[in-house]
């Protein structure tokens, strides 16, 4: 009987998958032909999957709370921040430069800030977690939507551009260390009265997302020049991609065993690869770890987006209070990265072009959301189906906006 249920299951979660695929790369591929990022098409079409109740299909919903399709997008998510930390340098990381450092931070504090108030002030009732946890979401800069802009407009190397993409790359990084503090302090808030909430205890956590990261770079810069040459011994197919894989799922986990999310792993991760330590398995005709990665995270990330766009309920936008919570947080989003355009220190650069390039949240803000919707405290989700539906409203706004924006700036300029 057991192996019935399980078989079940199984043509159960596969034909999911196959909606979610088709779905996905459907709803991408629309978004593309408009000249928008194709993450917008896979959150969409998860919306409109997420919301066919409405018109009286409810054949899908017990997807929302679905287990086996939760942890797939979990890992989605792991596998995507450890492309990107894959496809960054660290040392341009390290060098971005006194105004794209600036920058970075301006467009952390400001829009967290700004979050921070506006969440406060239209849920008087919530915890100042989170308040906080609003104004988290507001402060990673999208790299790769803004880096595909800069490409399509031809202004890739401009001076503007380079601090763009410097900037987006360390709020990027900022950001992560802002999740690790934020949900770091939910779980310690969880464990019961003390001092939690207090700021020794968010400086402890702060040092320990800082300590984590710098071990993780340092340590896995080490045992990757380590391992990868006995690696490069074995004849195996696929040797190349497993030990990158084990070695992202390894560091995520001790991520989640500090007590950080272990995303923020995943991105030390992929940030400590180097094409260097890997070359005898070029030398010999294999492919690049991004370009192995890729068959991957094609089919597993946008499970992530999907489900993401699943858990939208649009029926909480058929109150005023949730749409105007939308909408100012939306304003606190763009304002919050206008203002990090203060931190550019070259002259000759236009500041209002910096500050509407860093307006695009996608994937990480979407990770924010995700966690913070999963999070429990107090017996209750950090942010609540409204205010998480709001948040990805707000992720979906800056994203559409930001192609038009940012070319009529440079046309201006």
């Amino acid at each position: 009987m057991q192996a019935i249920d399980i078989s079940e299951l199984v043509r159960q979660t596969m034909m999911v998958l196959v909606l979610i695929i088709v779905a996905a790369k459907f709803g991408g591929e629309v978004m593309a032909r408009l000249g928008q990022p194709p993450v917008l098409g896979e959150l969409l079409m998860g919306v409109v999957l997420g919301n066919l109740s409405l018109f009286g299909v409810t054949l899908l919903d017990p997807l929302k709370n679905s287990s086996s399709l939760s942890i797939l997008a979990e890992i989605g998510a792991i596998l995507l921040l450890f492309e990107v930390g894959v496809e960054s340098d660290l040392v341009q990381l390290l060098a971005v430069g006194r105004s794209s450092l600036l920058v970075a931070t301006l467009g952390v504090i400001a829009p967290m800030s700004l979050g921070y108030i506006v969440s406060s002030q239209l849920i008087p009732g919530a915890n100042w977690l989170n308040h906080l946890f609003v104004g988290g979401t507001l402060t990673a800069t999208s790299v790769g939507i803004t880096a595909r802009v800069l490409k399509d407009l031809g202004k890739s190397n401009t001076k503007e551009a380079r601090i763009i993409l410097g900037a987006a790359v360390a709020d990027d990084v900022i950001g992560l260390v802002v999740l690790a503090v934020i949900s770091g302090l939910t779980t310690a808030a969880v464990a019961g009265p003390g001092p939690a909430g207090t700021w020794t205890s968010a400086l402890v956590v702060v040092a320990k997302a800082s300590l984590f990261l710098a071990l993780a770079v340092v340590v896995g810069r080490f045992w990757s020049q380590r391992v990868f040459s006995y690696a490069a011994r074995l004849q195996v197919s696929g040797a190349l991609l497993a030990i990158c894989i084990c070695f992202c799922f390894v560091v995520a986990t001790l991520a989640g065993i500090v007590g950080l999310a272990p995303i923020v792993g995943a991105f030390a991760a992929g940030i400590v690869l180097e094409e260097i330590h890997y070359r005898p398995f070029l030398e010999r005709g294999e492919r690049t770890v991004q370009e192995l990665l890729f068959p991957l995270t094609t089919l597993v990330v946008p499970v992530f987006f999907v489900l993401m766009g699943f858990r939208v309920d649009l029926r909480s936008f058929s109150s005023a209070a949730v749409l105007i919570f939308a909408g100012l947080i939306t304003v606190a989003a763009v304002l919050g990265k206008q203002i990090c355009g203060l931190g550019v220190l070259e002259r000759g650069v236009d500041r209002l072009t910096v500050g509407v390039g860093m307006i695009p949240r996608g994937e990480v803000g979407l990770i924010f959301a995700g966690l913070g919707s999963t999070l429990m405290l107090h017996g209750h989700p950090v942010l609540s189906q409204t205010t998480f539906s709001a948040l990805v409203l707000m992720v979906m706004l800056t994203t559409f906006i930001t192609p038009p924006l940012l070319k009529a700036a440079f046309e201006r300029k």
